[in-house]
């Protein structure tokens, strides 16, 4: 098996387009970001840190479950296990993260939050650099990797930028609710913090889950 590839050069990623060099570009981006949280003293500033670090997050996330997993189940021996590890590790950030939000950022139980949230992405990461990226690297080859890097890139662009519980880890359902779900959060990130209120997490709660139940239909309609 390839060795991890935080140690590889980007020529044997594939290049700097590879589906490998664009993780480990926002993986690398993940741990800046999260250290530069730890060392900002200014309220305004953590928190505007925070907001880049969610965004990045679950669209880097999103594009992995959509684009890169199933592929990975394909085509890489112990794919399905590999997948379903991380899913999990996904959906414990995702929960966590959606709990963060619901909290005043002056509540005390809320950085303690922030910092297991931390330590569950480093662990993903590393997960992810360790063990299941190399796989995929020792199943395809550097052109598929390349191909694989654009169309990741793309649905990364147009993924939504929050944690979102109700929605599947897998196609079809995330990709279902993908669109409408990215729409909302970028108009909710140019919103700032009216989405905080009681209200506009009730008008989510609400969109969230006519579009959980759309999926689900679609999903059982086309396993008949």
């Amino acid at each position: 098996m390839a060795r991890t590839i935080k140690d590889q050069t980007v020529e044997q990623l594939g290049g700097g387009g590879s589906v490998l060099s664009r993780q480990r570009r926002d993986h690398a981006e993940m741990d800046r970001l999260m250290d530069r949280y730890h060392v900002l003293t200014d309220p305004e500033e953590r928190e505007q840190t925070l907001k880049e670090i969610v965004q990045l997050v679950f669209s880097h996330a999103f594009a992995e479950e959509t684009v890169l997993w199933p592929v990975v189940r394909r085509g890489v021996p112990g794919g399905e296990e590999l997948t379903a590890s991380v899913e999990e590790e996904h959906q414990q950030i995702n929960d966590l993260t959606s709990e963060i939000e619901r909290l005043d950022p002056r509540d005390p139980k809320r950085e303690e939050k922030v910092q297991q949230v931390f330590a569950l992405i480093r662990e993903d990461i590393r997960d992810e650099e360790d063990e299941l990226l190399p796989r995929l690297q020792d199943a395809l080859g550097p052109a598929r990797l390349r191909r694989l890097g654009v169309a990741w890139e793309a649905v990364r662009r147009s993924a939504p930028t929050h944690p979102h519980p109700a929605v599947p880890r897998r196609p079809p359902g995330n990709a279902f609710l993908g669109v409408p779900l990215s729409g909302y959060d970028r108009v909710r990130d140019m919103a700032g913090p009216s989405t905080r209120t009681t209200s506009g997490r009730r008008r989510l709660a609400f969109l969230v889950g006519l579009l959980a139940a759309a999926a689900a239909a679609t999903v059982v309609h086309g396993r008949r």
